[in-house]
C-alpha cells in the first residue's frame, strides 16, 4: 500500500500542507515535549486487541483502508454495537479551530464504510485536555471536505515540490508545530520579499 496516503496524514494535509511535506515526503518529525504527552496519552488507545461487553465490542489500533480513496492507517478505537460502527481518535491537546481532527477521524469512517458495508454516521474525538468526547457527525459537507483534503494530498505529491509556509491569515497554526525551526516560515517569506 506505497502508493496509500496513511491516514494521520490527512490531518497534516488540512491544518498545513508544508507540514504534511516534511512529514510525510522528508520524514521529519520533532519531538516536543507536547508530541512525547501525546504519545504517552496514546499508548493505552493503541494497544492493539478487543474488548466485549453485553452489548459493545471495542476495537483497539484496527488497521483500515480504503481503495476507491487509496487511504489507510490504524484507528485508535472503534465501538462496535448492533452492526454499527462508531470511530474514536485521541488528541492531546484541545479542539481547535479548525477541521484537520474532524477530516482524519472521517477518513476513518469512509474506510469502515468500505470495509464493512455500513454507513457510519458519526464519531467522537477525545481531547485530552478536556477530558471529553467531542462529537463528529459525517455529513455530506465534512465528507466532500475529507475526499477533497485527499485528492490535494496526492495532487501535492505529484507535483513535488514543498509547498510554501502558510500565509499571515493562518499563521496562528505556526505557533505551536514542532516542526517550527524546521519549516521556518518567518525567514521564507523574509528571503522571498528580499528576491523580488
Amino acid at each position: 500500500m506505497d502508493d496509500y496516503l496513511p491516514l494521520r496524514m490527512l490531518n497534516q494535509i488540512c491544518y498545513c500542507e508544508r507540514r504534511f511535506w516534511y512529514m510525510h515526503v522528508l520524514g521529519e518529525m520533532v519531538e516536543n515535549a507536547p508530541v512525547l504527552e501525546g504519545i504517552q496519552q496514546h499508548e493505552r488507545s493503541h494497544t492493539p486487541g478487543q474488548t466485549i461487553s453485553e452489548t459493545t465490542r471495542i476495537h483497539r489500533r484496527a488497521w483500515l483502508w480504503c481503495d476507491r480513496l487509496r487511504i489507510a492507517g490504524m484507528s485508535d478505537i472503534i465501538e462496535e454495537k448492533a452492526g454499527t460502527y462508531f470511530p474514536i481518535e485521541y488528541k492531546h491537546g484541545q479542539q481547535g479551530r479548525w477541521s484537520n481532527d474532524r477530516v482524519q477521524l472521517c477518513g476513518q469512517a469512509l474506510c469502515i464504510e468500505e470495509r464493512f458495508g455500513s454507513r457510519v454516521s458519526e464519531g467522537a474525538i477525545f481531547y485530552n485536555a478536556s477530558r471529553r468526547r467531542e462529537r463528529v457527525v459525517f455529513d455530506e459537507a465534512l465528507r466532500a471536505e475529507t475526499e477533497a483534503v485527499i485528492r490535494r494530498g496526492f495532487e501535492l505529491l505529484a507535483a513535488g515540490n514543498v509547498p510554501p509556509p502558510l500565509d499571515s491569515n493562518q499563521r496562528g497554526k505556526c505557533r505551536d508545530c514542532s516542526l517550527l525551526n524546521t519549516c521556518m516560515p518567518d525567514e521564507v517569506f523574509r528571503l522571498r520579499a528580499k528576491l523580488r
